[in-house]
């Protein structure tokens, strides 16, 4: 039986907000929602619903945990997935403790992550993030594509991140774009 699968980038983050505004790294670690994300998340929560769904699978990054929490919290059953994290090059890839994500969103399940959950040997001694080497997130992509293909779910939503996506289907989606993939 075929699986239908949609993913769905996270909302516009306060990190993408910067970025978009000055083209460097604001150092804003494990960013949140911006107004517009916020907005955007909102404006898409109608047609999100609508999909076809057993579970939702999110990332443990905030921005994507918001996104996911108010796209289809009470909806459809959410459960964080650190696999499809996404590729660390900057500081809004490094995420925060298990513990304290439980806090902030208490109807999610953290305690199967491990702490630190994200790539994080590589940090030089000015607490700059170093990037997550290629292989080791190509590895991640190709772990995931099996993941998805053996899960029980027929109908399945994703709620990621830019550059994983665009590593796992060749391009980049907008924030809070929802698309439709067969792996």
């Amino acid at each position: 039986m075929a699986k239908t699968i949609h993913l769905i980038r996270h909302a516009q983050s306060t990190f993408n907000a910067a970025w978009e505004e000055a083209g460097t790294d604001p150092f804003l670690y494990d960013a949140r929602l911006s107004p517009l994300g916020l907005a955007q998340v909102e404006k898409v929560r109608a047609a999100a619903r609508a999909l076809p769904c057993d579970a939702v699978f999110t990332t443990p990054l905030t921005r994507a945990l918001q996104t996911a929490t108010g796209l289809f919290a009470g909806h459809a059953p959410i459960h964080v997935e650190p696999l499809h994290r996404e590729w660390q090059e900057h500081s809004c890839d490094v995420g925060r403790s298990p513990r304290l994500l439980a806090r902030e969103f208490p109807d999610l399940v953290f305690d199967h992550l491990n702490d630190p959950w994200w790539h994080h040997p590589d940090a030089d001694d000015k607490g700059s993030v170093i990037q997550e080497p290629l292989d080791a997130f190509h590895g991640r992509v190709a772990a995931f594509r099996q993941w998805l293909k053996a899960r029980p779910e027929a109908a399945i939503v994703v709620v990621g991140h830019g550059a994983f996506f665009s590593h796992l289907i060749g391009r980049i989606p907008a924030n809070c774009e929802i698309i439709a993939w067969q792996p």
